[in-house]
């Protein structure tokens, strides 16, 4: 794993129909994400805040009205793209989020860089939701549903989203902690290859033994490793920031499980942290928990764990 962790700040939120994730990146930085990494003896560069890039404003969505701030979706995407693609050179690129919609310019721009090492990119996608919907498919309209429909290259996106220099294997993606499918997205996933794991198969195999042949795999072809983390993957009890709220979801120690064991893979170079939405919040909670994630995924043992007093 990189010793070098490079901060980039997304700060979208058009992705989600609501206000809030904009705050997100900043509401990481005062919960100490750089302290926390440069304690575990990584070299940190904050890149500060981007911005979106000017987008044409793109043809309709083949008649899709319900889809809201595609043109500035589109602008994010490619910002995105070619930031990640730049850090991914330098060190581990760990994004700032804002909304999960931010995925489809961090997964395109890994996608280029793995193709031009001639290694291949693996996806732990840790999220409540597969986020598969095209632009057809989607009935909210809320773009932060399609990314990983986009960087696998599913139809419909053609003309509207940057081209994909190297589409996603969906072969190589695994998702964690899945329990809200829409209909459409549950037929791309049947045709798509993705591994699924959703809470019920977690519920009875547990994280371990589901998480520990995806990442075998990793090591027996020499993959990189892109990690999504969306807020809404944890239970709402411990992790109330975020607008998309699924009961169910994974509980303190079995977090912390899947970071240790993606530490100990050591194969980890990219990540992201999304959907933190600070104006749903209590008193930075669920800010501090993601950190502390991080921490984890980074090299903090249990035994290095501090005590806080709140």
């Amino acid at each position: 794993m990189p010793r070098t962790c490079i901060l980039l700040g997304a700060p979208v939120q058009e992705g989600t129909g609501r206000l809030g994730c904009d705050m997100g990146p900043s509401a990481f930085r005062a919960a100490g994400i750089t302290s926390t990494l440069r304690d575990l003896g990584y070299e940190v560069i904050d890149r500060g805040n981007l911005a979106p890039a000017d987008a044409p404003a793109p043809a309709p969505a083949h008649g899709n009205a319900a889809i809201k701030s595609l043109r500035e979706v589109v602008g994010w995407t490619k910002v995105l793209s070619e930031a990640v693609y730049e850090a991914s050179a330098e060190g581990l690129p760990i994004t700032l989020g804002g909304d999960h919609c931010l995925a489809a310019g961090t997964l395109s721009g890994l996608s280029r860089r793995a193709a031009e090492l001639g290694r291949p990119l693996f996806v732990l996608w840790l999220d409540a939701h597969p986020d598969l919907h095209t632009l057809d498919s989607t009935e909210s309209g809320n773009l932060h549903g399609v990314p990983m429909a986009y960087a696998t290259g599913q139809p419909g996106f053609e003309g509207i989203f940057p081209p994909l220099h190297a589409p996603l294997d969906p072969s190589r993606v695994c998702m964690m902690g899945i329990r809200s499918v829409d209909p459409a997205e549950r037929r791309t996933i049947a045709r798509s290859g993705i591994t699924v794991h959703d809470m019920r198969a977690i519920d009875e195999f547990g994280f371990a033994a589901l998480l520990r042949p995806f990442l075998q795999r990793v090591e027996d072809e020499d993959g990189l490793l892109h990690v999504s983390l969306d807020v809404d993957f944890l239970d709402p009890d411990i992790a109330p920031g975020v607008g998309t709220t699924v009961p169910g979801g994974a509980t303190f120690r079995e977090a912390h499980l899947v970071m240790e064991m993606l530490h100990e893979s050591e194969r980890v170079t990219s990540l992201d942290l999304v959907e933190l939405n600070p104006f749903l919040d209590e008193r930075g909670r669920t800010a501090r928990l993601m950190v502390d994630l991080t921490a984890s995924l980074l090299g903090r043992r249990v035994l290095d764990r501090p005590t806080r007093s709140y």
